[in-house]
Protein backbone atom coordinates (compact mmCIF):
# COMPACT_ATOMS: atom_id res chain seq x y z
CA UNK A 1 0.00 0.00 0.00
CA UNK A 2 3.21 2.55 0.63
CA UNK A 3 4.26 2.33 -2.59
CA UNK A 4 1.03 2.65 -3.94
CA UNK A 5 0.26 5.50 -1.92
CA UNK A 6 3.89 6.75 -2.96
CA UNK A 7 3.50 5.68 -7.22
CA UNK A 8 0.43 7.68 -7.00
CA UNK A 9 1.69 10.84 -5.53
CA UNK A 10 4.88 10.59 -7.37
CA UNK A 11 2.73 10.35 -10.69
CA UNK A 12 0.46 13.42 -9.25
CA UNK A 13 3.52 15.68 -8.64
CA UNK A 14 5.51 14.74 -12.08
CA UNK A 15 2.52 14.58 -14.57
CA UNK A 16 1.69 17.62 -13.01
CA UNK A 17 5.22 19.44 -13.16
CA UNK A 18 5.88 18.01 -16.29
CA UNK A 19 2.68 19.35 -18.00
CA UNK A 20 3.27 22.90 -16.60
CA UNK A 21 6.30 22.70 -17.94
CA UNK A 22 4.99 21.64 -21.69
CA UNK A 23 2.16 23.91 -21.71
CA UNK A 24 5.12 26.76 -20.25
CA UNK A 25 7.35 25.94 -23.44
CA UNK A 26 4.50 25.72 -25.57
CA UNK A 27 2.96 29.11 -24.97
CA UNK A 28 6.63 30.70 -25.36
CA UNK A 29 7.16 29.04 -28.74
CA UNK A 30 3.71 30.30 -29.77
CA UNK A 31 4.37 33.60 -28.39
CA UNK A 32 8.13 33.31 -29.90
CA UNK A 33 6.68 32.44 -33.34
CA UNK A 34 4.29 35.27 -33.47
CA UNK A 35 6.96 38.07 -32.50
CA UNK A 36 9.15 35.98 -35.28
CA UNK A 37 7.06 36.84 -37.88
CA UNK A 38 5.89 40.50 -36.59
CA UNK A 39 9.57 41.12 -36.40
CA UNK A 40 10.35 39.63 -40.02
CA UNK A 41 7.25 41.59 -41.76
CA UNK A 42 8.53 44.88 -39.92
CA UNK A 43 12.14 44.31 -41.07
CA UNK A 44 11.02 43.38 -44.53
CA UNK A 45 8.72 46.35 -44.74
CA UNK A 46 11.99 48.55 -43.44
CA UNK A 47 13.83 47.23 -45.88
CA UNK A 48 11.80 47.71 -48.96
CA UNK A 49 11.02 50.74 -47.88
CA UNK A 50 14.64 51.69 -48.00
CA UNK A 51 15.08 50.05 -51.47
CA UNK A 52 12.36 52.70 -52.62
CA UNK A 53 13.45 55.70 -51.44
CA UNK A 54 16.99 54.84 -52.69
CA UNK A 55 15.18 54.00 -56.20
CA UNK A 56 13.25 57.27 -55.64
CA UNK A 57 16.11 59.37 -55.52
CA UNK A 58 17.91 57.71 -58.46
CA UNK A 59 14.65 58.46 -60.42
CA UNK A 60 14.48 61.79 -59.74
CA UNK A 61 18.08 62.70 -59.96
CA UNK A 62 17.67 60.82 -63.80
CA UNK A 63 14.74 63.27 -64.44
CA UNK A 64 16.78 66.48 -63.46
CA UNK A 65 19.09 65.85 -66.32
CA UNK A 66 16.10 66.00 -68.53
CA UNK A 67 13.92 68.87 -66.86
CA UNK A 68 11.80 66.38 -65.47
CA UNK A 69 10.29 66.06 -68.72
CA UNK A 70 11.57 62.31 -69.79
CA UNK A 71 13.32 59.44 -68.07
CA UNK A 72 16.51 57.33 -69.45
CA UNK A 73 15.08 53.70 -69.34
CA UNK A 74 18.59 51.66 -69.78
CA UNK A 75 19.76 53.92 -67.11
CA UNK A 76 17.29 53.68 -64.01
CA UNK A 77 16.84 49.65 -65.09
CA UNK A 78 20.36 49.26 -64.84
CA UNK A 79 20.63 51.12 -61.04
CA UNK A 80 17.27 49.35 -60.03
CA UNK A 81 18.87 46.07 -60.94
CA UNK A 82 21.78 47.29 -58.60
CA UNK A 83 19.66 47.49 -55.53
CA UNK A 84 17.31 44.77 -55.97
CA UNK A 85 20.25 42.22 -56.06
CA UNK A 86 20.85 43.26 -52.88
CA UNK A 87 17.72 41.96 -51.23
CA UNK A 88 16.85 39.79 -54.06
CA UNK A 89 13.17 42.02 -54.76
CA UNK A 90 11.67 43.39 -57.82
CA UNK A 91 11.55 47.38 -58.62
CA UNK A 92 9.50 49.00 -61.41
CA UNK A 93 8.61 52.42 -61.86
CA UNK A 94 4.86 53.30 -62.90
CA UNK A 95 3.27 56.50 -64.10
CA UNK A 96 0.67 58.25 -62.11
CA UNK A 97 -2.10 56.32 -64.02
CA UNK A 98 -0.33 53.16 -63.14
CA UNK A 99 0.71 52.33 -65.96
CA UNK A 100 4.44 50.11 -65.94
CA UNK A 101 7.61 52.32 -67.29
CA UNK A 102 10.26 49.99 -66.21
CA UNK A 103 10.94 46.62 -64.55
CA UNK A 104 13.45 44.59 -63.32
CA UNK A 105 12.51 41.62 -64.67
CA UNK A 106 12.92 42.68 -67.76
CA UNK A 107 11.35 40.94 -70.63
CA UNK A 108 9.77 38.47 -68.22
CA UNK A 109 7.91 41.25 -66.18
CA UNK A 110 4.02 40.56 -66.21
CA UNK A 111 3.36 44.13 -64.99
CA UNK A 112 2.68 45.62 -68.28
CA UNK A 113 -0.47 43.67 -68.84
CA UNK A 114 -1.63 44.93 -65.31
CA UNK A 115 -2.20 48.56 -64.28
CA UNK A 116 -1.95 49.03 -61.08
CA UNK A 117 -5.16 49.86 -59.10
CA UNK A 118 -6.18 53.99 -58.49
CA UNK A 119 -6.46 52.67 -54.89
CA UNK A 120 -3.08 51.21 -54.37
CA UNK A 121 -1.88 54.81 -56.54
CA UNK A 122 -3.66 56.43 -54.32
CA UNK A 123 -1.78 55.27 -50.92
CA UNK A 124 1.50 54.83 -52.56
CA UNK A 125 1.30 58.60 -53.92
CA UNK A 126 0.58 59.79 -49.98
CA UNK A 127 4.13 57.62 -49.15
CA UNK A 128 2.46 54.87 -47.05
CA UNK A 129 1.60 51.88 -49.19
CA UNK A 130 2.30 48.40 -48.31
CA UNK A 131 1.02 45.21 -48.57
CA UNK A 132 1.27 41.44 -48.35
CA UNK A 133 -0.76 39.97 -50.80
CA UNK A 134 -1.18 39.96 -54.65
CA UNK A 135 -1.07 43.48 -55.61
CA UNK A 136 -4.70 43.03 -57.38
CA UNK A 137 -3.51 40.01 -59.15
CA UNK A 138 -0.37 40.51 -60.59
CA UNK A 139 1.46 38.45 -58.46
CA UNK A 140 0.14 34.65 -58.13
CA UNK A 141 1.30 34.42 -54.64
CA UNK A 142 1.73 36.05 -51.61
CA UNK A 143 4.51 39.47 -52.30
CA UNK A 144 5.57 42.27 -49.61
CA UNK A 145 4.99 44.79 -51.53
CA UNK A 146 6.18 49.15 -51.04
CA UNK A 147 5.11 52.35 -52.60
CA UNK A 148 6.68 55.21 -52.83
CA UNK A 149 6.01 58.75 -54.96
CA UNK A 150 8.25 60.11 -56.91
CA UNK A 151 8.00 63.83 -55.91
CA UNK A 152 9.05 67.28 -57.59
CA UNK A 153 8.48 70.28 -56.61
CA UNK A 154 5.35 68.87 -54.08
CA UNK A 155 4.06 67.21 -57.74
CA UNK A 156 3.77 63.39 -58.04
CA UNK A 157 6.07 62.81 -61.22
CA UNK A 158 5.67 58.74 -60.80
CA UNK A 159 5.43 56.17 -58.23
CA UNK A 160 8.75 53.50 -57.24
CA UNK A 161 7.24 49.51 -56.17
CA UNK A 162 9.16 47.41 -54.42
CA UNK A 163 8.19 44.14 -53.60
CA UNK A 164 9.55 40.29 -52.55
CA UNK A 165 8.57 37.06 -52.34
CA UNK A 166 6.31 36.81 -48.70
CA UNK A 167 7.10 32.69 -49.13
CA UNK A 168 10.45 33.64 -46.99
CA UNK A 169 8.50 34.32 -44.26
CA UNK A 170 7.37 30.81 -43.95
CA UNK A 171 11.09 29.36 -44.53
CA UNK A 172 11.88 32.08 -41.91
CA UNK A 173 9.36 30.77 -39.72
CA UNK A 174 10.09 27.06 -40.41
CA UNK A 175 13.86 27.47 -39.69
CA UNK A 176 12.87 29.02 -36.30
CA UNK A 177 10.36 26.13 -35.68
CA UNK A 178 12.99 23.65 -36.19
CA UNK A 179 15.48 25.26 -33.97
CA UNK A 180 13.09 25.93 -31.20
CA UNK A 181 11.90 22.39 -31.41
CA UNK A 182 15.38 20.86 -30.92
CA UNK A 183 15.68 23.48 -27.93
CA UNK A 184 12.55 22.58 -26.65
CA UNK A 185 13.23 18.60 -26.39
CA UNK A 186 16.56 19.40 -24.89
CA UNK A 187 14.45 21.56 -22.54
CA UNK A 188 11.98 18.99 -21.57
CA UNK A 189 14.62 16.19 -21.25
CA UNK A 190 16.84 18.10 -18.58
CA UNK A 191 13.96 19.51 -17.04
CA UNK A 192 11.66 15.90 -16.48
CA UNK A 193 15.11 14.46 -15.19
CA UNK A 194 15.70 17.46 -12.64
CA UNK A 195 11.69 16.88 -11.80
CA UNK A 196 11.97 13.33 -11.03
CA UNK A 197 14.32 13.68 -8.89
CA UNK A 198 13.25 16.57 -6.62
CA UNK A 199 9.93 14.67 -6.58
CA UNK A 200 11.75 11.93 -5.31
CA UNK A 201 13.28 13.44 -2.81
CA UNK A 202 9.49 15.63 -1.80
CA UNK A 203 7.72 12.53 -1.59
CA UNK A 204 9.99 10.77 0.36
CA UNK A 205 9.31 12.09 3.71
CA UNK A 206 5.64 11.74 3.07
CA UNK A 207 6.37 8.30 2.24
CA UNK A 208 8.36 7.54 5.38
CA UNK A 209 5.35 9.40 7.54
CA UNK A 210 3.13 7.24 5.56
CA UNK A 211 5.58 3.76 7.03
CA UNK A 212 5.66 5.66 10.33
CA UNK A 213 1.82 5.81 10.66
CA UNK A 214 1.39 2.11 10.36
CA UNK A 215 4.24 1.23 13.01
CA UNK A 216 1.96 4.35 15.41
CA UNK A 217 -0.83 1.98 14.82
CA UNK A 218 1.42 -0.75 16.47
CA UNK A 219 2.36 0.43 19.34
CA UNK A 220 5.93 1.60 18.30
CA UNK A 221 6.65 5.10 18.26
CA UNK A 222 10.56 4.98 17.93
CA UNK A 223 10.44 6.57 13.87
CA UNK A 224 12.12 9.45 13.40
CA UNK A 225 11.91 11.55 9.99
CA UNK A 226 14.68 12.97 8.94
CA UNK A 227 14.53 16.72 8.60
CA UNK A 228 16.62 19.01 6.08
CA UNK A 229 15.90 22.69 5.29
CA UNK A 230 13.16 24.46 6.71
CA UNK A 231 10.46 24.53 3.67
CA UNK A 232 7.28 23.44 4.79
CA UNK A 233 8.04 19.65 4.22
CA UNK A 234 10.63 19.81 6.96
CA UNK A 235 7.96 21.73 8.82
CA UNK A 236 5.57 18.76 8.80
CA UNK A 237 8.31 16.42 9.34
CA UNK A 238 9.85 18.34 12.49
CA UNK A 239 5.85 18.22 13.47
CA UNK A 240 5.52 14.68 12.80
CA UNK A 241 8.82 13.44 15.38
CA UNK A 242 7.00 15.72 17.85
CA UNK A 243 4.12 14.29 17.91
CA UNK A 244 5.52 10.75 17.80
CA UNK A 245 7.26 12.03 20.83
CA UNK A 246 4.39 12.96 21.96
CA UNK A 247 2.25 9.98 21.43
CA UNK A 248 5.52 8.02 22.90
CA UNK A 249 5.24 10.19 26.38
CA UNK A 250 1.60 9.62 26.35
CA UNK A 251 1.97 6.04 25.56
CA UNK A 252 4.46 5.19 28.22
CA UNK A 253 1.96 7.85 30.99
CA UNK A 254 -0.68 5.72 29.88
CA UNK A 255 0.83 1.74 30.80
CA UNK A 256 2.28 3.33 34.28
CA UNK A 257 -1.03 4.54 35.02
CA UNK A 258 -2.73 1.22 34.12
CA UNK A 259 0.01 -0.36 36.51
CA UNK A 260 -0.18 2.07 39.13
CA UNK A 261 -3.71 1.91 39.27
CA UNK A 262 -3.50 -1.68 39.55
CA UNK A 263 -1.00 -2.23 42.11
CA UNK A 264 -3.15 0.61 43.55
CA UNK A 265 -6.84 -1.38 43.60
CA UNK A 266 -5.04 -4.73 44.02
CA UNK A 267 -3.31 -3.92 47.56
CA UNK A 268 -6.96 -2.97 49.65
CA UNK A 269 -8.39 -5.28 47.66
CA UNK A 270 -6.24 -8.17 48.93
CA UNK A 271 -6.76 -6.91 51.89
CA UNK A 272 -10.75 -6.57 52.44
CA UNK A 273 -10.61 -10.27 50.38
CA UNK A 274 -8.56 -11.23 53.08
CA UNK A 275 -9.78 -9.80 56.19
CA UNK A 276 -13.56 -11.20 55.23
CA UNK A 277 -12.58 -14.56 54.52
CA UNK A 278 -10.98 -14.76 57.84
CA UNK A 279 -14.22 -13.42 58.59
CA UNK A 280 -16.11 -16.17 57.19
CA UNK A 281 -14.11 -19.30 57.64
CA UNK A 282 -13.38 -18.27 61.23
CA UNK A 283 -9.66 -17.84 60.96
CA UNK A 284 -10.11 -14.61 62.57
CA UNK A 285 -12.46 -15.41 66.74
CA UNK A 286 -15.58 -13.41 66.79
CA UNK A 287 -13.83 -10.78 69.71
CA UNK A 288 -11.54 -9.29 66.84
CA UNK A 289 -13.97 -8.99 64.02
CA UNK A 290 -14.73 -5.81 64.65
CA UNK A 291 -11.60 -4.78 64.89
CA UNK A 292 -10.69 -6.17 61.00
CA UNK A 293 -14.14 -4.78 59.81
CA UNK A 294 -12.99 -1.61 60.92
CA UNK A 295 -9.84 -1.99 59.04
CA UNK A 296 -12.08 -3.29 55.77
CA UNK A 297 -14.25 -0.11 56.23
CA UNK A 298 -11.05 1.88 55.48
CA UNK A 299 -10.20 0.26 52.58
CA UNK A 300 -13.16 0.74 51.45
CA UNK A 301 -12.78 4.19 51.85
CA UNK A 302 -9.23 4.46 50.53
CA UNK A 303 -11.13 2.72 47.21
CA UNK A 304 -13.58 5.52 47.19
CA UNK A 305 -11.25 8.25 47.61
CA UNK A 306 -9.23 6.80 45.02
CA UNK A 307 -11.39 6.44 42.72
CA UNK A 308 -13.18 10.14 42.72
CA UNK A 309 -9.82 11.32 42.35
CA UNK A 310 -9.13 9.25 39.14
CA UNK A 311 -12.92 10.62 38.09
CA UNK A 312 -11.92 14.20 38.79
CA UNK A 313 -8.94 13.42 37.18
CA UNK A 314 -10.32 12.12 34.08
CA UNK A 315 -12.75 15.05 33.88
CA UNK A 316 -10.19 17.58 34.25
CA UNK A 317 -7.69 16.04 31.29
CA UNK A 318 -11.23 15.65 28.92
CA UNK A 319 -11.91 19.04 29.64
CA UNK A 320 -15.13 18.73 31.23
CA UNK A 321 -13.77 20.61 34.13
CA UNK A 322 -14.47 24.36 33.36
CA UNK A 323 -13.48 27.30 35.35
CA UNK A 324 -16.02 29.74 36.92
CA UNK A 325 -14.14 32.84 38.04
CA UNK A 326 -15.47 34.73 40.93
CA UNK A 327 -13.89 37.28 43.13
CA UNK A 328 -12.85 36.05 46.83
CA UNK A 329 -10.76 36.26 50.10
CA UNK A 330 -8.48 33.27 49.53
CA UNK A 331 -7.09 33.69 53.17
CA UNK A 332 -10.89 32.94 54.16
CA UNK A 333 -10.96 30.33 51.91
CA UNK A 334 -8.00 28.96 53.67
CA UNK A 335 -9.05 29.66 57.35
CA UNK A 336 -12.33 27.46 56.80
CA UNK A 337 -10.36 24.74 55.16
CA UNK A 338 -7.85 24.00 58.09
CA UNK A 339 -11.04 24.38 60.39
CA UNK A 340 -11.83 21.25 58.91
CA UNK A 341 -8.75 19.50 60.01
CA UNK A 342 -9.17 20.78 63.36
CA UNK A 343 -9.17 17.42 65.36
CA UNK A 344 -5.92 16.47 63.43
CA UNK A 345 -3.88 19.60 63.96
CA UNK A 346 -4.94 19.15 68.05
CA UNK A 347 -3.88 15.88 68.18
CA UNK A 348 -0.13 16.44 66.71
CA UNK A 349 -0.29 20.16 68.67
CA UNK A 350 0.39 21.67 65.34
CA UNK A 351 0.91 25.29 65.10
CA UNK A 352 -0.86 27.56 62.74
CA UNK A 353 0.34 30.92 61.31
CA UNK A 354 0.29 33.39 58.99
CA UNK A 355 -3.52 33.47 58.94
CA UNK A 356 -4.33 36.61 60.86
CA UNK A 357 -3.85 38.80 58.17
CA UNK A 358 -6.14 41.42 55.88
CA UNK A 359 -8.08 39.96 53.14
CA UNK A 360 -6.88 38.69 49.84
CA UNK A 361 -8.68 38.81 47.05
CA UNK A 362 -8.18 36.86 43.86
CA UNK A 363 -9.97 35.86 40.92
CA UNK A 364 -10.58 31.95 40.33
CA UNK A 365 -12.87 29.28 40.78
CA UNK A 366 -13.62 29.02 43.81
CA UNK A 367 -14.51 25.35 44.36
CA UNK A 368 -11.39 24.50 42.27
CA UNK A 369 -9.19 26.53 44.42
CA UNK A 370 -10.61 24.57 47.82
CA UNK A 371 -9.55 21.65 46.03
CA UNK A 372 -6.13 22.81 45.75
CA UNK A 373 -5.60 24.22 48.85
CA UNK A 374 -7.22 21.14 50.62
CA UNK A 375 -4.94 19.01 49.13
CA UNK A 376 -1.90 21.16 49.97
CA UNK A 377 -3.13 21.41 53.76
CA UNK A 378 -3.92 17.49 54.20
CA UNK A 379 -0.16 16.84 52.80
CA UNK A 380 1.11 19.64 55.37
CA UNK A 381 -0.60 18.44 58.44
CA UNK A 382 0.32 14.67 57.42
CA UNK A 383 4.22 15.19 56.75
CA UNK A 384 4.65 17.76 59.71
CA UNK A 385 6.36 16.73 62.50
CA UNK A 386 4.73 16.34 65.86
CA UNK A 387 4.58 19.54 67.68
CA UNK A 388 5.73 21.35 64.14
CA UNK A 389 4.49 24.56 62.75
CA UNK A 390 2.55 25.02 59.48
CA UNK A 391 2.43 28.51 58.01
CA UNK A 392 0.98 30.15 55.29
CA UNK A 393 2.17 33.43 53.40
CA UNK A 394 0.71 35.61 50.90
CA UNK A 395 2.53 38.12 48.29
CA UNK A 396 1.53 40.48 45.25
CA UNK A 397 3.71 41.02 42.43
CA UNK A 398 1.53 43.22 39.83
CA UNK A 399 -1.60 41.27 38.61
CA UNK A 400 -0.46 37.64 40.23
CA UNK A 401 -1.18 36.30 43.78
CA UNK A 402 1.21 34.09 45.45
CA UNK A 403 0.34 31.85 48.22
CA UNK A 404 2.72 29.71 49.85
CA UNK A 405 2.36 26.81 52.60
CA UNK A 406 5.08 25.69 54.79
CA UNK A 407 5.27 22.88 57.21
CA UNK A 408 8.22 21.87 59.53
CA UNK A 409 9.39 18.56 59.12
CA UNK A 410 11.55 16.54 57.55
CA UNK A 411 11.73 17.68 53.89
CA UNK A 412 11.83 15.84 50.32
CA UNK A 413 15.52 15.33 48.73
CA UNK A 414 16.12 17.28 46.40
CA UNK A 415 16.30 14.70 43.76
CA UNK A 416 12.65 13.78 43.99
CA UNK A 417 11.17 17.26 43.63
CA UNK A 418 10.62 17.03 40.13
CA UNK A 419 8.50 13.75 40.00
CA UNK A 420 6.04 14.93 43.26
CA UNK A 421 3.34 15.95 40.57
CA UNK A 422 3.58 12.38 38.61
CA UNK A 423 0.37 9.82 39.17
CA UNK A 424 0.32 8.07 42.08
CA UNK A 425 3.99 8.84 43.17
CA UNK A 426 4.88 8.42 46.49
CA UNK A 427 8.41 8.97 48.13
CA UNK A 428 9.64 6.76 50.27
CA UNK A 429 9.85 8.82 53.13
CA UNK A 430 5.71 9.16 52.43
CA UNK A 431 5.11 5.83 52.10
CA UNK A 432 6.05 5.21 55.31
CA UNK A 433 4.04 8.25 56.96
CA UNK A 434 1.17 8.32 54.67
CA UNK A 435 -1.13 4.99 54.84
CA UNK A 436 -4.38 6.24 53.41
CA UNK A 437 -2.84 8.38 50.20
CA UNK A 438 -3.07 7.19 46.65
CA UNK A 439 -0.70 9.51 45.63
CA UNK A 440 -2.95 11.65 43.43
CA UNK A 441 -3.36 14.48 45.21
CA UNK A 442 -0.53 16.98 43.98
CA UNK A 443 -0.85 15.66 40.62
CA UNK A 444 -4.29 17.38 41.45
CA UNK A 445 -3.26 20.58 42.59
CA UNK A 446 -0.78 20.98 39.67
CA UNK A 447 -3.72 20.56 37.01
CA UNK A 448 -5.77 22.64 38.82
CA UNK A 449 -3.23 25.67 39.44
CA UNK A 450 -2.20 25.06 35.45
CA UNK A 451 -5.89 25.10 34.55
CA UNK A 452 -5.88 28.54 36.36
CA UNK A 453 -2.63 29.63 34.06
CA UNK A 454 -0.72 29.78 37.34
CA UNK A 455 2.74 28.18 38.39
CA UNK A 456 3.27 26.15 41.24
CA UNK A 457 6.85 26.11 42.82
CA UNK A 458 8.18 23.54 45.29
CA UNK A 459 10.83 24.40 47.69
CA UNK A 460 12.74 22.36 50.38
CA UNK A 461 15.38 22.17 53.01
CA UNK A 462 15.78 18.07 54.62
CA UNK A 463 15.27 18.39 58.02
CA UNK A 464 13.42 21.43 57.81
CA UNK A 465 10.67 22.52 55.75
CA UNK A 466 8.58 22.07 52.60
CA UNK A 467 7.13 24.66 51.13
CA UNK A 468 4.29 24.68 48.05
CA UNK A 469 3.97 27.98 46.33
CA UNK A 470 0.92 28.56 43.77
CA UNK A 471 -0.18 31.79 42.06
CA UNK A 472 -3.36 33.36 40.90
CA UNK A 473 -4.43 36.08 39.43
CA UNK A 474 -4.94 39.52 41.74
CA UNK A 475 -8.79 40.30 41.90
CA UNK A 476 -10.07 43.75 39.76
CA UNK A 477 -10.04 46.49 42.38
CA UNK A 478 -13.01 47.41 41.46
CA UNK A 479 -14.68 44.21 41.53
CA UNK A 480 -13.71 43.94 45.08
CA UNK A 481 -15.19 47.07 45.89
CA UNK A 482 -18.36 45.89 44.54
CA UNK A 483 -17.91 42.52 46.32
CA UNK A 484 -17.73 44.57 49.54
CA UNK A 485 -20.74 46.73 49.01
CA UNK A 486 -22.64 43.92 48.19
CA UNK A 487 -21.59 42.11 51.35
CA UNK A 488 -22.74 45.41 53.39
CA UNK A 489 -25.94 44.91 52.09
CA UNK A 490 -26.41 41.77 52.91
CA UNK A 491 -25.15 42.40 56.74
CA UNK A 492 -27.40 45.58 56.89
Amino acid sequence: MRKNYQKSLFLRYFSVSSSMILVGITLVGVLFAGFSIKYFRESKKKQLTVNAEQAAALTLADMSNYGYRKISYNTLQNDYRIISATTGSIIFLTDTDGQMLICTEGETCNHRTYTISDDVMEKAAAGNFFEAGTLGGIYETSYYTVGTPVVYDGAVMAVIFVSADASELWQYVLDIIDIYFVCAIIAIFVSSVVIYFVTQSQIKPLAMMVSATKSFAEGDFSTHIPVTGSDEIAQLATAFNNMAMSLADLESVRRSFIANVSHELKTPMMTIGGFIDGILDGTIPEEKQHDYLVLVSEEVRRLSRMVKAMLGIARIEAGETQIVPSVFDINELICRTVFSFEQKIEERHLEIEGLDVEPVYVCADNDLIHQVVFNLIDNAVKFTSDAGTISFSYKQERDRVFIAVRNTGEGIPQHEIPRLFDRFYKSDKSRSQDKSGVGLGLYIVQTLVKLHKGDLIVSSVEGEYVEFAFSLDAADPKAVKELKKHRSTEAS
